[in-house]
């Protein structure tokens, strides 16, 4: 009789843990993964994909305005919130049976409800306990919102992927990309968007030029930017807000939105009675292959406050999988990890930012290129792209890359291959371009614009 109900038990059915969980199974580990609230974690439900369908519908009132200038006439158009909310619904919905029946088909158990550890080898869900030889929790992160009067009236985005009715009037809190892609999402729809962040740029730990030129181009569609602002109160009125700022005056809404981060979902798991040790934040502490410091439980994606992206939690479920039943020692590289958000203009990020390259480089050079699309030219949208390369002068190579523009994020994808290859600014030179397409000044940027003595002001 086997020591163990199962050899892993993972607690957490969002992108890490299935990966896991799915990927052990298949390396003839017996498999039981338990989720209390949605297969599929953030990213499926209320995170990457709804958002991204979002973002789609609400690009669709400028992509009509830009069509006049290619001869084509729309008549009378309207937008229906409940309709984009209802086929959402069901796409998401379509979604999570996909993951349960993937995790079904690689032969793990599905186990619907909440997990608690017991001790270093037992879990309990509702009434029942389960023993395993490994425990992975990939339990994901929560919406935070401060605590001050009238806080309680503001809604986080778990919330905004179901409102019974668009708002007329939003106001934003926050300075990351959940805040600038929802600014964008409600702007687009039509939203009067008011985007309030108390420090004095948003997108902190983005290159400075990619966030002075996405607050540029935000602007320049209507959204109302405040940096330097807080609000230190929120007071009901009819079927709308009020919110007091740190300024002293006051702005109505129909809806308070807090974008004001995440925190690891650790409560009540168990996890500080048997031992495993929690960060300040309460992230989960972990070693480069995802061990606790309880040497049977194991962590990952967003509960270890690394790089909180979905396709850096499947590389770590894939590494824990190897690690524990296939023999390979596998750790994650964080370096290179390209990255998307969706504002509108998008970003697509990869490597150093100027920031980070004059620390930790002797000499950089930096290339960039500012220009309208060729295909906004014979239309009214004045949108401008921005394209950066960071260059290690001393080798050559590019160590990071940037762009606010239209399909930023699928066009970054390609120049992080090229990185992880060890790709040179000379490279890029000799390598022919795609005419005429934005992709092609990636290797045009021939002169630079300041090296290591000019840094930007």
């Amino acid at each position: 009789m086997a020591e163990y109900d199962y050899d892993l038990f993972v607690i957490g059915g969002g992108s890490g843990g299935v990966r896991c969980a799915r990927f052990s199974a298949g390396y003839g580990a017996r498999v039981a993964i338990a989720e209390e609230r949605y297969w599929g974690g953030t990213c499926v439900n209320v995170g990457c994909i709804p958002k991204k369908l979002f973002v789609y519908g609400s690009q669709i009132a400028e992509e009509l305005k830009d069509v006049t200038g290619y001869g084509w006439q729309v008549g009378d158009v309207s937008f229906d919130w409940q309709k984009l909310v209802a086929n959402k619904n069901d796409e998401i919905s379509r979604l999570n049976g996909i993951y349960d029946r993937m995790l079904r088909a690689a032969g793990c158990d599905v186990i619907d409800g909440r997990a608690v550890i017991v001790d270093p080898h037992t879990v309990r869900v509702g009434d029942k306990t389960y023993t395993s030889r490994y425990i992975l929790v990939a339990t994901g992160g929560w919406p935070f919102v401060p605590e001050f009067p009238g806080s309680e009236h503001a809604l986080t985005s778990n919330e905004l992927f179901f409102l019974d009715k668009l708002p007329k009037k939003i106001v934003i809190v926050g300075g990351g990309y959940i805040s600038v892609e929802f600014a964008g999402i409600f702007n687009g729809l039509g939203v009067e968007v008011t985007q309030l962040y108390r420090r004095n740029l948003f997108l902190r730990g983005f290159d400075r030029d990619i966030r002075e030129f996405l607050a540029e181009e935000m602007r320049k569609k209507g959204i109302d930017l405040h940096f330097n602002c807080d609000i230190t109160m929120i007071e009901k009125k009819g079927d709308g807000f009020i919110a007091t700022l740190d300024r002293g005056q006051t702005i109505e809404a129909d809806l308070i939105f807090y974008a004001t981060g995440r925190r690891p979902l650790t409560e009540g798991l168990g996890l500080e009675k048997v031992g495993v040790k929690l960060a300040d934040n309460g992230a989960i502490e972990v070693d480069e292959f995802f061990q606790t410091s309880v040497p049977s439980i194991y962590a990952l994606g967003d509960v270890v406050g690394r790089m909180e992206l979905t396709p850096v939690a499947l590389a770590e479920g894939m590494a824990v999988a190897k690690c524990l039943f296939a023999g390979e020692r596998q750790t994650v590289h964080y370096d290179l990890v390209p990255t998307g958000v969706f504002s509108q203009p998008e970003i697509g990020t990869v490597g150093l930012t100027e920031e980070e390259a004059r620390e930790r480089h002797v000499d950089i050079e930096i290339y960039n290129s500012e220009f309208r699309t060729l295909k906004l030219t014979m239309t009214d949208n004045h949108e401008r792209t921005l394209m950066k390369l960071v260059v290690d002068k001393e080798t050559d190579r590019v160590v990071g890359a940037h762009m606010v523009g239209a399909h930023a994020g699928d066009l970054i994808q390609g120049i992080a291959i090229a990185m992880n290859a060890g790709a040179t600014k000379a490279v890029f030179d000799k390598t022919i371009g795609v005419h005429p397409t934005s992709a092609e000044e990636w290797v045009t940027m021939r002169e630079p614009v300041r090296g290591q003595e000019e840094a930007a002001e």
